[in-house]
């Protein structure tokens, strides 16, 4: 926190500075107007999730409201401000492990309350280029590596400094470096951390090759500071070099994803490893519904998964969130899809089936099914279900989840 509020305040300092040429224009009015032309919104997410999770004696029930508060300022010159807010609470029942408050009885719904500053950046805005630095939101491609975590109650956000260049309208170059991440678990540490720190590099470069053709490349050094009382790959043993490519087309009705990757240890890590990660993905438009297939492997080296800790993990194999960490013989994931709409209500359901990719282990099917409602603007209603069948016991264990949002933005 004191490191981002310096190095914010350091670069409100360049703002003033960049104004200056406008004294005597009045340039008191100009950084008024930053304010008064700004805006301000709410945004309030009540969940209920329920976890019926086989080794338990009782099932996890969690009712959540997430708060969030943000003021942005209006530009002036190319610089802008945000500042966000958010707080998370229990409305109700509480009998769930958020991981910090100690109902290890339950199963784990990762959503501990408590009150946090989530975004608060300076932000320069040019022709062809972007600046921010401060606590921010990092989406990278689509998440795999380095994301949000939105669909957890607290987000997880970054404090580092990014740019984003353009060159020639179909290069775009995305540079960050951050110094700690923070994670759905804070604000305050349990039994996971809710920070991770050190010194992490992400850099991606996407080539628009043809309108409906993009490859991308990309290089994330994920280099995390041990911390004490913690299990090996919570903090310790967690830092990978990863290098891949990734490509995204559209022919007539069908898109197609692929990528790949290769992973290997780094930083202070004790581990000596090198792992393989792939995609393939066909998504098929008609003319109501939309229908996906697709195969991702994160395999393993040396009996150690292919890593993404930073990744919005949830997005991926499976909504049961059984896969949060990459088995040591790896994990495939073979799913089909199908998404369409029943009047103004989208429906979207997943079949999975994970295997080892470095074994002959089964580990279980799941299918996911969600339904979102959005009543206006403003207001929407989501359901979603996860059911996790475990084709084995000794390593994964049967689990269901289901989930009620409403969520309204002003």
């Amino acid at each position: 926190m004191k490191n981002i509020v310096g190095a914010c305040s350091i670069l409100l300092i360049m703002l003033c500075s960049a104004t200056s040429t406008y004294a005597e224009q009045g340039w008191g009015d100009k950084l008024s107007s930053m304010v008064t032309d700004g805006k301000a919104s709410v945004d309030f997410r009540y969940r209920f999730e329920g976890v019926d999770e086989d080794g338990f004696a009782d099932n996890a029930q969690a009712s959540t409201l997430r708060s969030r508060l943000t003021l942005e300022s209006a530009a002036l010159n190319g610089f802008s401000a945000l500042l966000q807010m958010d707080d998370v609470r229990t409305i109700g029942v509480d009998d769930y492990n958020s991981t910090v408050n100690g109902k290890t009885q339950y199963p784990i719904v990762a959503d501990p309350v408590g009150t946090d500053l989530n975004q608060f950046w300076f932000k320069y805005s040019g022709n062809a280029f972007d600046g921010i630095l401060g606590r921010q939101r990092i989406l990278n491609g689509d998440q795999r590596f380095v994301g949000g975590v939105a669909w957890r109650q607290n987000e997880q956000t970054f404090d580092g400094i990014r740019g984003e260049a353009e060159f020639w309208d179909s290069l775009n170059l995305d540079l960050s470096y951050v110094t700690q991440v923070n994670r759905i678990f804070g604000p305050n540490d349990g039994a996971n951390p809710a920070t991770f720190d050190g010194d992490n590099l992400f850099f991606r470069a996407d080539y628009q090759m043809a309108e409906k053709h993009k490859l991308a490349g990309y290089a994330y050094l994920i280099h995390i500071d041990p911390q004490a009382g913690y299990a090996p790959g919570k903090t310790v043993d967690n830092s990978s070099d990863s290098l891949g490519l990734e490509y995204v087309g559209q022919f007539d009705r069908l898109s197609v994803s692929a990528a790949l990757a290769r992973q290997t240890d780094a930083g202070d890590s004790t581990l000596n490893y090198d792992a393989n990660y792939y995609k393939l993905e066909l998504e098929l438009g008609l003319q109501a519904i939309r229908l996906n297939a697709g195969y991702e492997v994160l395999g393993a080296g040396d009996g150690v998964g292919f890593a993404t800790p930073l990744a919005t993990l949830h997005k991926f194999q499976g909504w049961a969130d059984k896969f949060l960490s990459t088995p040591g013989d790896g994990v495939k994931d073979a799913y089909l899809g199908i998404n369409g709409k029943a009047g103004p209500i989208k429906l979207g359901a997943v079949y999975h089936d994970f295997q080892a990719e470095a074994s002959s282990a089964d580990f279980g099917t799941e299918i996911d099914l969600v339904a979102t409602w959005p009543l206006n603007k403003q207001f929407s209603l989501q359901a979603k279900y996860a059911d996790f069948d475990s084709k084995n016991s000794n390593r994964f264990t049967d689990t269901t989840k289901g989930w009620l949002t409403l969520q309204l933005k002003l």
